[in-house]
């Protein structure tokens, strides 16, 4: 099937044969979802382009979860933020954050009216499929040393081998210290890699489904192959991996069983195109939505409403956990926010509050790609070049999984974006019996506030390297911004 422009997926008006009065008419009720690359002005690239610098050195300092708050934190505090268990009472103007458990991050800044009138929530997450280590990761086999790994989130295995891979992540010491690791970013650090099979040999391998071709288990990460002195000693190869370790970071072998060690791609965002339109980077499911939800609380000085950010972890594997959106932390520092600023805890106010607030959930979709057009429906896919996507709903199927936001919520928002020429488009996850997929929104809506999902379209989405455009992130920013100020 050929790929056509999101601007005519609708009815086009024709341009030979109908009155200047019918062509209006359609300009008028028809709908329209322009590229923005050919509808809007040279400003909007200049600061498209700045942003996407912006975004690109973030994506590169904060590939990890932890990493992503830790350098939140180090740019709010910059501006004023302080962590909420340092203040008292709030009042509008102040600006409070914290994080939760090193892996989520919650932010605000109070606005001027009460709370009773609810707060402007933008939510998002920054976990990304990865594979982690296993609790007892290294061995040594045929005289090479590797690490064990298990999966996170969803990713085609097939990916992963051959490519140059980073580890980073947290080890707690036996004596309580804890060493945060990076290896692998900088040119003079080595880099990690995961072997396939040679296509010489590869023939009862390519005759297997992709889900077969590699396995969990063969998800083993090469890290050395060279062994201690002492010839006489048995696991010379791994003993020589393990007293580099102890000799750089005083870490032994124990000391992995309760690591949270991820492994990542050794690859810097890049630009892509002759044109430089598209970003490629690791994890831009969903810190392309993350990004500019940051940038637009960061924009915010005195509000007319209470404007808040939350970033969680375990969104890639259904949000469980104390550090995911299911858990009650998150909820813990909007009733801390409701009680300092009312210096009170009433229930029902604070009930009430949620019922009254509002939230973007802010996650990525998947962008039409021609190349695989047979999963997606032209009408109601997101188009790369298009600005935000809004969704009504996600799930799977029978809208399974899904917030499924309220019209009059959504209209409203329609409504603000017209009035401040913010340009959108809708999108699914595809086909309707092609899979599907969910966010952080049933997590939220369970508090009683209006939701809707919307954020950025990806290609390649859960791949090592994911595709962006830099128009989508700045448009996606400006609506951000948009909603947190005048819902």
């Amino acid at each position: 099937m050929e790929a056509k422009s999101k601007k005519l997926i609708t009815e086009e008006a024709p341009d030979k044969g109908v009155s200047k009065k019918n062509k209006e008419l359609y300009k008028k009720l028809l709908a329209e979802y322009p590229n923005l690359w050919e509808s809007r002005s040279e400003d909007d690239f200049v600061h498209a382009m700045a942003l996407a610098e912006e975004y690109k050195l973030f994506l590169d300092t904060g590939k990890t979860e932890r990493e992503f708050v830790r350098a939140t934190i180090e740019s709010i505090e910059q501006i004023g933020y302080v962590d909420i268990n340092m203040v008292s009472a709030l009042k509008p103007g102040m600006k409070v954050y914290q994080s939760i458990k090193g892996k989520g991050l919650m932010a605000a800044v109070i606005g001027r009216k009460p709370l009773s009138d609810g707060m402007n929530i933008l939510g998002s997450h920054v976990d990304s499929p990865r594979l982690d280590l296993k609790p007892c990761p290294l061995y040594e086999d045929s005289e090479m040393v590797y690490l064990k790994t298990h999966y996170y989130g969803g990713i085609k295995k097939y990916q992963w081998p051959t490519i140059p891979l980073a580890i980073h992540g947290v080890i707690v010491r036996s004596d309580g210290s804890m060493i945060n690791l990076s290896i692998g970013e900088k040119e003079e650090d080595p880099i990690f890699y995961i072997t396939d099979l040679l296509p010489h040999l590869g023939n009862e391998q390519m005759q297997k489904k992709a889900t077969e071709m590699i396995t969990g288990e063969d998800l083993n990460l090469l890290i050395g192959g060279r062994p201690i002195e002492d010839k006489k000693s048995g696991g010379r190869y791994k003993l020589g991996i393990l007293n580099l370790l102890f000799e750089e970071y005083g870490i032994v072998e124990k000391d992995l069983v309760s690591a949270e060690i991820e492994i990542v791609p050794a690859l810097k965002a890049r630009d892509v195109g002759f044109d430089r339109s598209f970003i490629a980077a690791y994890g831009q499911d969903d810190r392309v939505c993350a990004f500019p939800a940051l940038m637009a609380l960061m924009q915010q000085e005195r509000p007319n409403k209470t404007c808040v950010i939350m970033l969680s972890d375990k969104e890639e594997i259904g949000s469980y956990g104390n550090t995911g959106a299911q858990s009650r932390l998150y909820e813990n520092f909007l009733v801390e926010l409701f009680v300092k600023t009312n210096e009170i805890y009433d229930e029902l106010g604070f009930r009430k509050c949620m019922e009254a607030s509002k939230m973007m959930s802010a996650d990525v979709t998947n962008g039409y790609d021609p190349t695989f057009s047979s999963v997606s429906d032209p009408k109601n896919n997101a188009y790369m070049g298009h600005g935000i996507t809004m969704e009504k709903y996600v799930g799977s199927r029978g809208k399974s999984g899904t917030n499924d936001a309220n019209c009059e919520f959504f209209s409203q928002i329609l409504q603000v974006f017209a009035k401040n020429d913010i340009p959108w488009q809708t999108g699914e996850l595809g086909k309707i019996d092609a899979g599907g997929g969910g966010t952080i929104a049933v997590y939220m809506a369970k508090l009683g506030m209006e939701v809707i999902d919307c954020g950025v379209p990806v290609l390649s989405m859960h791949a090592p390297y994911e595709l962006t455009s830099k128009i989508d992130l700045y448009f996606t920013y400006l609506a951000y911004k948009t909603f947190i100020e005048q819902m």
